[in-house]
């Protein structure tokens, strides 16, 4: 089965960056087709019509099935690839990245643009955040009041998202886990409760987790 989960960035935004003189502003957006990254372009481009260069990436599918990179007149190879290149160091599925200059009037060569572009991709996406989509099942199941607190303190410790918890006869935990952890989640807590629960699946969808600093290279 394809692994469905990827990194993206959190939210659409941008991030600038000074290097000597030159304005480097990425801005960069969540998009899943190709119709969608050309419409960022397009408004991007727009937006700062006045800047001496708008030079884009973008990566699509999450197997990089549509990938396309300009320079907009930057010498050929020191921006859009090795903006491309930065999302894909990077892990990141799903982007389109315009990174506009304003020219400062000192000249970088080619290997400080290919490092400005670079860059500004790459502390864009970290300024923004990253997550992970995960795409998860969910599952429901029903607890008697006075086994509330041990279930629930068993989920913390896992890390279970907890997304749901309705309060009647009895107690309903919907909870959210991937699919191929759920045979052993619900081994564990069916051995906590001593046989006395039942499992009812719901929907699938995806949920975000924040990646940082410290754990991105773990994803």
């Amino acid at each position: 089965m394809t692994n469905e989960n990827y990194l993206t960035i959190k939210e659409n935004g941008d991030h600038e960056i000074i290097i000597k003189k030159s304005r480097f502003i990425a801005s960069l957006a969540r998009t899943t087709s190709v119709d969608e990254a050309e419409e960022f372009i397009a408004a991007t481009s727009k937006k700062y019509h006045d800047a001496t260069h708008n030079t884009f990436a973008y990566t699509i599918g999450l197997n990089d099935d549509h990938v396309k990179a300009s320079d907009n007149g930057e010498p050929s190879g020191t921006a859009g690839v090795p903006e491309l290149k930065a999302l894909q160091l990077m892990n990141l599925k799903n982007v389109t990245v315009v990174v506009t200059r304003y020219f400062g009037g000192i000249k970088l060569g080619a290997g400080g643009l290919i490092r400005a572009y670079s860059n500004s991709v790459s502390e864009g996406a970290q300024a923004i955040g990253v997550v992970k989509r995960v795409r998860q099942q969910e599952v429901i199941f029903h607890v008697a009041y006075n086994r509330f607190d041990e279930v629930d303190h068993f989920l913390k410790q896992k890390e279970i998202y907890v997304a749901k918890i309705d309060y009647g006869v009895d107690i309903a935990i919907h909870l959210f886990i991937d699919e191929h952890d759920q045979a052993n989640l619900e081994k564990a807590l069916t051995n906590l409760l001593a046989g006395k629960v039942t499992f009812t699946n719901g929907e699938k969808r995806y949920n975000e987790l924040l990646i940082n600093a410290h754990n991105y290279h773990e994803k």
